[in-house]
């Protein structure tokens, strides 16, 4: 297998089989199409675990690169390669996918074959985004997600999806404009589009300071920080189930990979003197959106909210590394808990985010409401489904033994040794977080059956049992034996410190 040009195997077969469902169309063979599209989806999840098996955990150099020429005249190459900052987010990508098209296997009446191939093309763009090695091949990847994901929205979402899918793509495609000169700038200095080349850049302070903010305003509108997040709740709102889930576990962690592959590398100083920029916006999503998900009656823009709220702890932790060091009582092993602690958040949140929204997608094929005042005491007739529910509930309040509490944990350790007073403001959110959440399951599922539609709910079957059963698997298994997670991403992090702690001055 490690003969195989495995990442482009897995980035160009699920495009290839969403070519073919949209072939088989959505009449009579839309049948086939949905085989042909779970088939895809499971294979390469299949193919995507000998990237982990073959893995070496003792370098931090990329691994099962490809390369070949693509734009000769501007020295750009079709340049692919994993380390273990990309690799678990490949694997949270293929795991996720399968779960996504099972989810819409009864669920979606209309155009069927488009939607299963819309899912298809994104995943394998998706994966493109974090295997990719060279700039302009990665930026096409980046802007090329738009396309499928504004489609689901745009198609099968609510009835403000027009509204909510032109927000959507106009700040992350306005965003993006700015990541592109700062690697067209780059281009320009290094004579390369290569990523590998970025980080080795000599650049002046200046330099640095412009191509942070540059890339500073294209993650941050992905991830989404405050204050450019306000696309998230309505796209969310808006979009069908699956499109929640992908959206909230993988597209958001396209913002945390960008800025721990392109913005800490490359602009380390900068970095380091805007990291009091990043860690104020962090907080401020951590704490203020803690209390705007409070107010919520609507359970998919509570979810959206704590999204936002819980990424924050990703930023955090990537940047309160600089505060670490500075910090005479800090340490090395600070500094390197703090960004485990983000990395490992963003996989959990995707986990959690994920299995959030198919729950809420279950609740809204059933009485085709979200708003919260609609239901109450599901656990009366839907008893696996609450139980489940609950479940994910907490570890989205960052239970112990439960991935949720895992990555907090982690940044809160790693930023008490910058300043008490981050490390108490990082930690309020296990006090919002249980708030927001346990007032949601309160007013859902416990208490007397609210009305006659949740009188009539049936409890999940096999297919919705088997989505959300592995999922809690995967949080409970994630939460109570991280140290696979962790010594995937040792090295990689390991030597991610070490460079960014060397000036480019």
């Amino acid at each position: 297998m490690s003969q195989l040009p495995l990442l482009s195997i897995l980035i160009w077969l699920p495009i290839a089989a969403g070519v073919a469902v949209l072939a088989l169309g959505s009449g009579p063979r839309a049948g086939q199409g949905k085989v042909v599209a779970l088939v895809a989806s499971v294979l390469a999840f299949v193919l995507s675990l000998p990237l982990y098996a073959g893995f070496d955990l003792a370098t931090a150099q990329m691994q099962f690169v490809e390369r070949l020429p693509w734009i000769a005249r501007f020295d750009v190459y079709y340049h692919l390669g994993i380390d273990g900052i990309s690799l678990p987010l490949i694997l949270l990508t293929t795991f996720l996918t399968p779960l996504v098209i099972i989810a819409g296997w009864e669920v979606i009446k209309t155009r069927p074959a488009q939607y299963f191939a819309a899912f298809l093309v994104l995943e394998g763009l998706m994966i493109g985004v974090f295997a990719a090695l060279d700039g302009l091949l990665f930026y096409v990847f980046w802007e090329a997600m738009l396309i499928p994901m504004f489609l689901i929205i745009g198609i099968w979402g609510g009835e403000r999806r027009i509204y909510a899918t032109v927000k959507f793509f106009l700040y992350t495609f306005l965003g993006s404009v700015f990541m592109l000169i700062a690697l067209i700038y780059m281009y320009l200095q290094a004579g390369s589009y290569s990523i590998l080349d970025f980080h080795a850049l000599p650049l002046t302070m200046q330099e640095q300071v412009l191509i942070f903010l540059a890339f500073l305003v294209a993650f941050a509108v992905k991830v989404p920080m405050w204050p450019v997040h306000t696309w998230l709740p309505d796209a969310h709102v808006e979009a069908p189930t699956g499109g929640s889930v992908i959206l909230a576990a993988v597209l958001l962690k396209m913002g945390g990979y960008g800025f721990v592959r392109f913005s800490l590398p490359i602009a380390p100083d900068a970095s380091h003197a805007l990291d009091w920029l990043m860690i104020g916006l962090s907080l401020i999503g951590i704490v203020y959106i803690a209390f705007v998900a409070l107010a919520q009656q609507d359970m998919k823009k509570l979810i959206a909210y704590s999204s936002i709220a819980h990424m924050g702890f990703v930023t955090l932790g990537f940047f309160v590394i600089f505060s670490i060091t500075a910090n005479a009582a800090g340490s090395g092993d600070g500094a390197r808990l703090a960004l485990q602690g983000g990395m490992v958040q963003m996989i959990s949140h995707g986990l959690i985010s994920g299995a959030l929204f198919l729950c809420v997608g279950v609740m809204y094929d059933r009485l085709h409401s979200r708003q919260i005042s609609a239901y109450g005491g599901v656990v009366n007739t839907m008893p696996k489904f609450a139980a489940l529910m609950v479940f994910f509930a907490l570890a989205n309040a960052g239970l112990p033994g439960t991935s949720g509490f895992v990555g907090e944990f982690f940044v809160i350790l790693g930023s008490y040794q910058a300043s008490f007073w981050l490390a108490f403001l990082a930690a309020t959110t296990l006090i919002f977080g249980a708030a927001y959440t346990l007032w949601l399951v309160k007013r859902v599922i416990f208490g007397e059956v609210a009305n006659d539609g949740v009188a009539s709910l049936q409890d999940i079957g096999s297919r919705e049992l088997f989505m959300l059963a592995v999922l809690a698997v995967a949080v409970l298994l994630l939460g109570v034996w991280p140290a696979p997670l962790v010594e995937l991403m040792e090295q990689s992090l390991g030597n991610l410190l070490i460079h960014i702690s060397q000036s480019k001055l």
